[in-house]
């Protein structure tokens, strides 16, 4: 079961979900951007997706799921799959432009995010915007969309 650590425990606090809620397949999908563990590098952070992964599977297994309402794009590797062209040029530019791509969606409305990983908190210290402006919104949404 994918976030089942630390940074599981993170993204349930951004969704303000409870684990039996966020493991509920009617609820939730997790779809990761490759079906295998890329193994990690010499720091041992885990290495990116595999090129080769996603272009082989994704679009089938998201076109098979047409109730989806909201993508929560977690991460660059999934931003960029899903947002192509409308990806900015870092991940704090198209996280903190979250109001506009909401706005511009078509179809499932998507929503980027950080990483819930350990290794963001700075990324979180140096951005209070997202805690105090973004997470609110998400949680409405969430709650509003499984209640």
């Amino acid at each position: 079961m994918p976030f089942t650590d630390a940074s599981g425990d993170r993204l349930r606090d951004w969704l303000g979900v409870t684990s039996e809620e966020f493991y509920d397949t009617e609820k939730f999908a997790i779809v990761p951007m490759g079906f295998c563990f890329p193994g990690q590098d010499s720091k041992g952070s885990d290495l990116p997706p595999r090129k080769e992964c996603a272009p082989a599977w994704r679009a089938l297994l998201v076109a098979s799921m047409p109730q989806i309402e909201l993508v929560l794009t977690i991460g660059v590797y999934a931003q960029s799959w899903h947002m192509g062209a409308g990806l900015r040029a870092s991940l704090t530019e198209t996280v903190s432009d979250w109001r506009n791509i909401w706005a511009a969606a078509t179809g499932p409305k998507v929503l980027p995010l950080p990483h819930p990983s350990w290794r963001n908190t700075g990324w979180l210290k140096k951005n209070p915007w997202f805690e105090m402006e973004l997470l609110p919104f998400l949680k409405s949404e969430i709650r509003s969309r499984i209640a």
